[in-house]
């Protein structure tokens, strides 16, 4: 029994042996180094334009009347009569009111109250019976035909602020429309407080859509630049406290070029040097890509209108 034992195990060592040594001399694949593996990016791509961009700042604002005035009464006394209600037009002259001066003891003819220029009554602030003064106003009249629009801007852009730039106005109530204006009056000073210039703006075109109490977002174009070239601004890759863009080579690999930019806006760059028109460049994909990096093009977008509108 212990013999066939014995002749078990040598069996079984040989076999191993046999094994080990088969395997060692087994051919190995020729694997190569990851290291010599090329690596090629998938981007996609869009090509510069040459065009037109405009430089803008955005404001709020409140519409008023251009013209707008309280009248008073001559003398002192009780509101008898009232001859017009808010939103009716009155003529310059023509009575809207009377007043009693009439005292304990003493009756006094009513004194008229005469309109003081032609518009529409914007407010009534007092009722028949109250009493008013020579310095109280009892009707409000606006001139609605002749708007402005108010608003505030910071001090920082002072330089570019003047009168006659062109602005785009929208309002709530007609959200799919511009109605076009300009920069009609600045104020020649800023307020100490808030740091903040007063502006006023004009519609080009009257609206009586356009009413006072409105509010109003104002888009100043305070710089327009024709025959320029432009990208978005996806394309810019900063690296270093510089900016970059990828131009495409041979449709397969990419130039990285250093570019000034001038204007950028609305997710558009105005490239003031470093690129051509109708180059292609990386709009996505560039995160990882350095000069002469190979690329796979797996989709190209629509480059930038020529035109630039801003409504």
């Amino acid at each position: 029994m212990k013999i066939k034992r014995i002749l078990i195990l040598l069996f079984i060592s040989m076999l191993i042996f046999n094994c080990k040594k088969g395997s060692d001399n087994t051919k190995r694949p020729n694997i190569k180094s990851l290291d010599n593996v090329e690596t090629i990016f998938a981007v996609t791509t869009t090509k510069t334009v040459k065009g037109e961009i405009n430089n803008y700042i955005e404001l709020n604002g409140e519409i008023k009347t251009r013209v707008e005035v309280d009248v008073y009464p001559d003398t002192m006394g009780k509101l008898a009569r009232l001859y017009v209600n808010v939103g009716d037009y009155v003529q310059k002259g023509s009575v809207i009111a009377e007043v009693d001066p009439s005292r304990p003891g003493m009756n006094y003819e009513l004194s008229p109250v005469k309109a003081t220029i032609s518009g529409t009554v914007t407010a009534i602030p007092f009722q028949i019976g109250s009493t008013v003064t020579q310095q109280t106003g009892i009707v409000k009249i606006g001139d609605l035909t002749d708007i402005k629009i108010i608003s505030y801007v910071s001090e920082k852009y002072l330089s570019k602020i003047k009168v006659g730039l062109p602005v785009i106005i929208k309002l709530e109530a007609y959200p799919s429309e511009s109605f076009k204006g300009v920069l009609s009056e600045t104020s020649p000073v800023v307020d100490p407080q808030t740091r903040m210039l007063e502006v006023k703006t004009s519609l080009l075109k009257k609206d009586l859509r356009v009413k006072p109490g409105m509010f109003a977002k104002l888009k100043i174009i305070i710089e327009k630049k024709e025959g320029i070239v432009k990208i978005p601004e996806e394309c810019i890759v900063k690296r270093y406290g510089e900016d970059f863009v990828f131009v495409v080579k041979d449709q397969s690999y990419v130039e990285k070029r250093k570019v000034k930019i001038g204007i950028r806006i609305d997710n558009k760059v105005e490239i003031m040097e470093g690129l051509l028109p109708d180059e292609e460049i990386v709009f996505r994909g560039q995160t990882l890509l350095e000069d002469k990096t190979k690329i796979k093009i797996v989709d190209r977008i629509q480059p930038l209108s020529v035109t630039d509108s801003i409504e």
